[in-house]
């Protein structure tokens, strides 16, 4: 399991560039939440970069994760890696057990709402984001409507931490590759 590997897999079942992106973010969150917690950052970081790259081909609650699992099992990743990517969709019921598993659920969601929010920003920068305005976001249910809130209240929940920290965190985990993910701003 390497990270070039993994991101071959994700080009070959990922075409748009939104959801490769989303990938990437993901991977940065999940790498920066390892470190913080002395974890594997590769074994992180490729979990996040996995975890929805079969969404593409199988976008309904049938086909993902499952689909994914399955072609990650058959190509040797771990059980670790892909026990988390199966229980980051709520509906799978499978149980997020280690602090893995959790934290990609944790993280999914307000990863990609974070993106939302910095991209409606005038200078679409990571860098004119904060809590607050996340959060005066999330009342507004037309805003990225299909982005689940009760995932990032839960995500936040089931790690233990206050849910204004917790994004916090993920504002700071992209601002440190806003570059390469798109949200270093246009000014």
């Amino acid at each position: 399991m390497d990270r070039q590997s993994a991101w071959a897999l994700l080009c070959e079942y990922t075409q748009t560039e939104g959801l490769r992106k989303h990938g990437l973010a993901v991977e940065t969150v999940m790498r920066h939440f390892a470190r913080k917690l002395g974890e594997d950052e590769d074994v992180w970081g490729i979990t996040g970069l996995l975890h929805d790259f079969d969404y593409e081909r199988w976008p309904t609650a049938e086909g993902h994760p499952s689909e994914g699992n399955r072609i990650l099992k058959e190509r040797g990743y771990p059980d670790d890696v892909t026990t988390a990517i199966m229980g980051h969709a709520d509906y799978s019921g499978v149980p997020r057990e280690t602090p893995m598993a959790k934290t990609l659920f944790a993280v999914d969601e307000l990863t990609g709402f974070v993106t939302a929010v910095a991209l409606v920003r005038p200078n679409k920068s990571i860098f004119e984001v904060e809590p607050p305005s996340v959060r005066k976001k999330m009342k507004d249910k037309a805003f990225a409507r299909q982005v689940s809130r009760a995932d990032i209240i839960n995500g936040a929940a089931q790690l233990g931490v206050d849910l204004d920290a917790h994004i916090a965190e993920v504002i700071a985990a992209l601002r440190a590759n806003a570059d390469a993910l798109g949200l270093a701003g246009t000014a």
